[in-house]
């Protein structure tokens, strides 16, 4: 159903286009339309080209194959709002234009982003091209989520599978639309996770699948036990171990085979979860204060799992800080609170070196590896990156995320409303400026230089003396203490002041007002590693660990970039990729904190509608005009309305379009015609051309139902006629050749019976013309009774049919000797052919001779060597060569004892075969009659086989031949194109 025909269901599923809603102003109106489609299963809405999808929570049957091959290649607007419509609009387009594309999916923790990113990988992997090559690379980009998901992504408050990282994925596509390559961009993985979690939330998914899903002889190997209780990183909240969404030991089988696909090697895969089980391990060693107060080890069983590094050295590293005092280098003790800091910044360091060596790790596995000789690839980019993150306690890492999804808010409406001005200039109308906010004003208070909050974060951990998190919040309250979006405790009027603890500043963002707590700022964005622990992790034999700790890497005594900084820094990089492509975005809404099917939550709905910016992007898609269509489709639908352009229009798209609204009555305010398309102001004046449509398609498939039953019966009238003159034609025309053979019969009857009666009186004179037909009929006749009265033994002479005159002439007297052989011949025959073979009618009325070929015909030279063994038949046959099936000119010849296969012409040494040894292949004119004879001789009557269509033979030892028989116009034998020897008889013809 497409978007337009929806329009009718619309009072009850709602509108498929909120660019469509007349109250597009309205909040209340956006939600009841949203809240509406969502209690139908309806998740997916559209604002013109973006996508809304609210997370169902449960599990939806339109996903499958079939669904996908639904939308492959369809018009955007043709079916209802789906996933895959906007994957396959973007695909589409980019193959069209040869252009890069990027899909941004945003939303907040639970809403569904990452589902969505995996939907639009598995819809590219189902309707790209497929060979070997690009579905290995296929499965690649698929199973690189479950690996980046496991060491990315953990339960947070609100989400069992948050995504902690920022991803951006690049999928690379040939110039025939094949998946070619990819590449993977990670954006600000929340390190801090790993040594601190929240009340109800977990470390990354990675730490429980190994620890649970682990096989027995890997956790003895890595020095671990089953049971997380043991880790001191995994159990700073004790009941969130187990969650009952997330089964880790399945997880742990698929990341297993994930990195065997991605083509991580054994020792990879051994020395990447040593790493996880030794950042394990190093959050288990704990420190005591020795008399002075410096930090000593507690114990020392976790070292000897930590990184093959020894133990005195990593003693050293975690209890001492080098200092470097002109020419020569001091090492200072820790305290015990610096110990603790030591070791959490060394695990936090391990884990996010880790996960960047993951990642391009990752990305070498998917490089283009398919056309080096083609130009640049398009590329179909996808940003799944966190949502704007709001909770009862908001820290370091809320205020960066927050950051980034305002950049993407400027960037996504100074797309927007380039992609609309663009339009309207393309189609020759005029712009109308449309009133937005402008988040500008907060960008500029985060990072402007010098005096945004960036540059004062950055300021304050540089700077020499005691710089603290209270320090850096006075320092704002300072330079920006006047910004409109901005407040602290201090600046506070009384009544706001009750909401905010003297640590915690407020901003105003575009989504609306978020609380940070400063504590922990500082550290978090100075995220310092001393220098001799880099030192200590050159020295490990792991060799994930020394490539992410390179003796390389400059040790220079000048700070490295703060975390906030490289994370501006990699935004304005993001930012840059995203302008040079065209952008499509998917939306996506959690409808209720407890994540139950069903249950949609206003407030909370409200909430996330005014932070992703959808009431402004639809007030940009609706500047002036709800609805645009091009000429073509727009005719289409809705010709039957006017008399001049139904059923079919002459003229051009536009021409038709004008005549169409002309007879609709639009009004001119109401409408604007484009080069390629029309564009409608309120969505009342589509509706009601909509209602007309489908009053008008009624009364029109009530005309058409009509025709069509004309027609059938029509058509039904039209065959009973023609198959009632078949009928009679054909009844007209039996009864003429009735006629004719009733005419023919008595002219031809008279000469029938002349010719019998001349042969009956001509019958004991010599065979002439005038009586060979009747003698020829008194042989059958007498054979065919005497087939049904033989006597029951060879020696009852007297019991034997009287032969006709003709017959005793040549020998068929039943007393006589050749008589009673015949006679046998014949028996023997009619046992061992009758019913058995097609044409045996047709040959048995030939008469059987005592042999075919003379004696004086036969080489002298075989008669010498057989004669004493009495010859009794000889008959000319062709022997085909077992090698190509060449035929040779042969006699067979039958004696008492053997029989023989001689050649024609006088060859003494090539001319003699014994017939039954080895299996060769004859053709005999005489066939009944020469197997009858060895029948007869040889004294056995069931040692033949008949078989038809083919039959098998043995040219030579383990090599096979056939022979294949067929029915045809006349009679050839030939080798087929298969090596067969064909045999083709003649219908009804004598064998």
């Amino acid at each position: 159903m497409n978007m337009e025909a929806s329009l009718t269901a619309r009072d009850r599923v709602g509108i498929q286009d909120f660019v469509l809603l007349d109250a597009y102003t309205s909040e209340t109106a956006f939600l009841d339309n949203l809240k509406k489609r969502f209690h139908e299963n309806l998740i997916y809405t559209y604002i013109g080209t973006l996508l809304v999808s609210v997370n169902p929570y449960k599990e939806l049957d339109n996903y499958s194959k079939k669904q996908m091959d639904t939308y492959m290649g369809v018009n955007f607007f043709e079916l209802p709002p789906h996933i895959y419509a906007l994957a396959d609009n973007v695909f589409r387009t980019m193959l069209s234009e040869f252009n890069n594309h990027f899909i941004l999916i945003s939303g907040e923790s639970g809403a569904g982003k990452t589902e969505a990113s995996k939907k639009i990988l598995q819809y590219y992997a189902v309707s790209c091209p497929s060979t070997r090559l690009l579905n290995n690379i296929r499965d690649r980009l698929l199973l690189s989520n479950p690996v980046l998901e496991a060491f990315g992504n953990a339960k947070t408050l609100k989400n069992d599978n948050s995504s902690r990282f920022g991803k951006y994925m690049d999928i690379q596509f040939d110039h025939q639309g094949g998946a070619v390559g990819g590449h993977i961009l990670s954006y600000l993985l929340e390190k801090s996770r790993v040594v601190h979690q929240n009340h109800g939330e977990r470390n990354f998914h990675i730490f429980y699948q190994l620890v649970d899903g682990g096989e027995d002889d890997l956790l003895r190997w890595l020095g671990l036990q089953r049971n997380c209780q043991h880790y001191s990183y995994l159990v700073q909240v004790w009941d969130c171990a187990k969650v009952s969404s997330i089964n880790d030991k399945s997880d742990w089988r698929t990341v297993r085979k994930a990195l065997s696909v991605i083509e991580f090697s054994e020792s990879d895969i051994e020395h990447l979860f040593g790493i996880i089980a030794s950042v394990l391990h190093l959050g288990n060693i704990k420190f005591e204060a020795d008399v002075r107060g410096y930090a000593t080890l507690d114990n020392n069983q976790e070292m000897h799992w930590l990184l093959g590094i020894p133990a005195q050295v990593l003693q050293q590293g975690l209890t001492h800080r080098k200092i470097e005092a002109k020419t020569e280098e001091v090492l200072s003790p820790f305290s015990v609170d610096h110990a603790v800091y030591a070791r959490d910044a060394l695990a936090k360091a391990i884990y996010g070196r880790t996960f960047n060596w993951l990642v391009n790790k990752v990305n070498e596995s998917l490089a283009n590896k398919v056309n080096f000789s083609e130009p640049e690839a398009t590329v179909i980019g996808l940003l799944d990156i966190y949502g704007f993150e709001v909770f009862n306690v908001n820290s370091f890492e809320q205020f960066c995320i927050n950051y980034c999804n305002e950049k993407l808010q400027q960037l996504f409406i100074r797309l927007t409303l380039k992609s609309e001005q663009e339009e309207y200039e393309m189609e020759g109308i005029e712009w109308e400026p449309v009133p937005y906010f402008n988040n500008k004003i907060i960008c500029d208070l985060v990072e402007e230089k010098y005096r945004g909050i960036i540059s004062l974060l950055d300021e304050e951990c540089l700077r020499p003396g005691e710089a603290t998190d209270l320090t850096f919040l006075e320092k704002m309250e300072e330079k920006i203490g006047g910004h409109p979006h901005f407040v602290t405790h201090k600046l506070a009027d009384q009544k706001t002041r009750k909401t905010l603890d003297r640590g915690d500043f407020r901003l105003l963002h575009y989504a609306g007002e978020v609380t940070y707590c400063v504590v922990g700022f500082l550290d978090k964005n100075n995220d310092l590693l001393y220098r001799n622990g880099k030192e200590v992790m050159r020295q490990s034999k792991n060799a994930i660990i020394r490539h992410c700790f390179p003796s390389t890497e400059p040790d220079s005594k000048r700070r490295p970039e703060t975390v906030v900084t490289q994370f501006k820094s990699s935004l304005v990089g993001l930012t840059e990729i995203l302008m040079s492509k065209e952008p499509w975005y998917v939306r996506c809404i959690k409808p209720n904190e407890a994540k139950q099917p069903g249950r949609f939550d206003d407030v909370l709905v409200r909430h996330q509608v005014k932070y992703l910016g959808l009431m402004e992007h639809l007030r940009v898609r609706r500047a002036g005009f709800a609805y645009r269509r091009k000429y073509e489709i727009f005719l289409q639908r809705y010709k039957p309305l006017c008399p001049d352009t139904w059923p079919n229009w002459k003229g051009t798209a536009a021409e038709g379009v004008r005549c169409l609204i002309k007879h609709l009555g639009y009004k001119s305010n109401e409408y604007k015609m484009g080069r390629t398309k029309i564009f409608i102001r309120h969505p009342r004046t589509l509706f009601a051309t909509e209602d007309a449509f489908q009053v008008c398609k009624h009364k029109l498939a009530t005309r058409i139902q009509a025709k069509y039953k004309g027609y059938r019966v029509k058509g039904d009238y039209l065959k009973q006629k023609e198959a009632a003159t078949r009928i009679e034609t054909c009844w007209r025309g039996l009864m003429a050749r009735k006629e004719r053979e009733k005419r023919s019969w008595a002219v031809t009857c008279p000469l029938i019976c002349s010719r019998f009666i001349k042969g009956f009186m001509t019958r004991n004179q010599p065979a002439c013309s005038e009586n060979t037909e009747y003698l020829a009929y008194v042989r059958q006749n007498y054979l065919t009774r005497l087939k049904e009265n033989l006597p029951k033994t060879v020696l009852e002479k007297d019991s034997w049919l009287t032969p006709p005159p003709i017959m005793q002439e040549v020998g068929y007297s039943p007393r006589s000797c050749l008589h009673r052989r015949a006679m046998v011949l014949i028996s023997v025959d009619v046992s061992m052919f009758k019913g058995k073979k097609e044409n045996y009618p047709f040959s048995v009325c030939r008469p059987f001779l005592d042999t075919r070929i003379s004696i004086e015909d036969i080489n002298i030279k075989v008669l010498q060597m057989i004669l004493h063994e009495q010859v009794k038949y000889s008959v000319p046959v062709v022997k085909y060569d077992r090698n190509g099936f060449r035929p040779r000119l042969r006699q067979l010849i039958f004696s008492l004892e053997a029989a023989y296969l001689v050649e024609e012409i006088q060859q003494l040494n090539d001319w003699l075969y014994w017939f039954f040894q080895g299996d060769l292949v004859l053709q005999c004119d005489y066939l009944f009659e020469a197997l009858t004879k060895l029948c007869v001789i040889a004294n056995k009557q069931n040692c033949f086989k008949v078989v038809q269509g083919s039959i098998r033979f043995d040219i030579q030892p383990g090599r096979e031949g056939f022979v294949d028989f067929k029915s045809g116009q006349e009679s050839i034998v030939y080798r087929a194109k298969n090596g067969h020897l064909t045999v083709v008889r003649a219908e009804f013809r004598q064998c």
